[in-house]
């Protein structure tokens, strides 16, 4: 057996360069249909001199009103972000100038500028990141328009949301869709696993990152950060985007701008250094422990270097990839059993306190 790195995961994050996968843009459209009735005859419809008429209160005109509101109060709170290796957005977060983002949009660069509604330019600076949650706080001096985050455990599977950003750098672009699901655990490139995730149709572009998802209240549910890919053909799964949520947007960005930093970051951690492992055919069998760190819940359980990591709790583990999800949805503090082989062969289940991962 050999030690490779993790294979790529099924899920593509929307970094901040060209490499970004151009996704279609998807948006809900009604089609009038004429049908045929049981008597063969043309179903009778207006003519060029008969225009359709829609009762000012229909439920329709209101869902449009609504989407016209939520879009004109939003997209003052919403900015876009251009750094010397790409191009993002950023929501207000409050009154002083902060805005809360990803990281990937900011990681690597050397100068920030940010563009709001009105189209003024202006620089930013960096308060603090959180690499292992993809967020990250800039600031910029002078009054902004901040946004209302939500409470997003309100949120129920069917809610209509709207994306809000700069795909493409086309600033303030709105995409439809719904909340298809919530509490999804995904992970981007590089090792970072994103827990509680929400999972949206509304179409997340290039250049949406950092944006917002807001409900008809007009309040953000949760940040865009990153879109679906086929695992098969590589290509952009259109209709599947994910969200970190407002709660945790809120927890980590209330950390940075009151510390500089996250002091507690809520996820979990066995303190080790690892890679995937591969059978003579190629097929990943586990997750090889490189390295253990002293003091951390590995070394106080009796785990050592060499031993791979087959099982988490219940859950098979083949790769890294396996093995940060199942870290992701796990708290700090739990005791879980781990399922090793030890690096003479013998096959032995081990009971781990979950740790914290270091915050900073």
């Amino acid at each position: 057996m050999k030690d490779v790195s993790s294979p790529a995961t099924a899920w593509r994050s929307l970094p901040r360069s060209k490499a970004l996968a151009l996704l279609a843009a998807s948006g809900a459209m009604v089609a009038a249909v004429a049908f045929t009735g049981c008597s063969g005859q043309p179903a009778k419809g207006p003519t060029a001199t008969q225009p359709v008429e829609t009762a000012s209160g229909s439920a329709g005109v209101d869902l449009q009103n609504a989407f016209v509101t939520v879009v004109e109060h939003v997209r003052l709170s919403i900015v876009q972000i251009q750094t010397n290796v790409g191009l993002g957005s950023g929501v207000v977060y409050d009154a002083n100038g902060d805005i809360v983002t990803n990281n990937h949009v900011v990681s690597g660069a050397s100068t920030i500028e940010v563009t709001t509604a009105d189209g003024k330019t202006q620089a930013a600076s960096l308060r603090g990141t959180f690499a292992a949650g993809d967020l990250a706080v800039i600031q910029v001096t002078g009054h902004l328009n901040p946004a209302v985050f939500a409470d997003s455990t309100t949120l129920k599977v069917g809610m209509i949301v709207l994306a809000i950003g700069n795909p493409l750098g086309l600033q303030s672009s709105v995409t439809e869709g719904i909340v298809s699901a919530v509490d999804r655990t995904v992970s981007e490139p590089g090792g970072i696993t994103l827990p509680d995730t929400i999972q949206t149709s509304a179409a997340i572009n290039p250049g949406n990152s950092g944006g917002a998802l807001v409900d008809l209240a007009g309040h953000v549910v949760g940040i865009p950060t990153l879109t679906a890919a086929d695992p098969t053909l590589g290509a952009a799964a259109n209709g599947i985007g994910f969200a970190i949520p407002a709660n945790t947007v809120k927890d980590i960005a209330g950390q940075i701008i009151a510390t500089g930093h996250v002091t507690n970051s809520h996820r979990a951690n066995i303190g080790i250094r690892a890679g995937t492992v591969v059978d003579s055919s190629e097929n990943p069998v586990g997750v090889l422990i490189a390295a253990v760190a002293a003091g951390g819940s590995a070394a106080k359980a009796g785990l050592a270097t060499g031993d791979i990591i087959v099982q988490f709790g219940d859950m098979v583990i083949r790769t890294t990839t396996d093995l940060s999800v199942a870290l992701a949805d796990s708290r700090p503090g739990q005791v879980v059993s781990l399922t090793v082989i030890t690096a003479g062969g013998a096959r032995r289940v081990v009971s781990v306190t979950v740790g914290e991962l270091p915050a900073g």
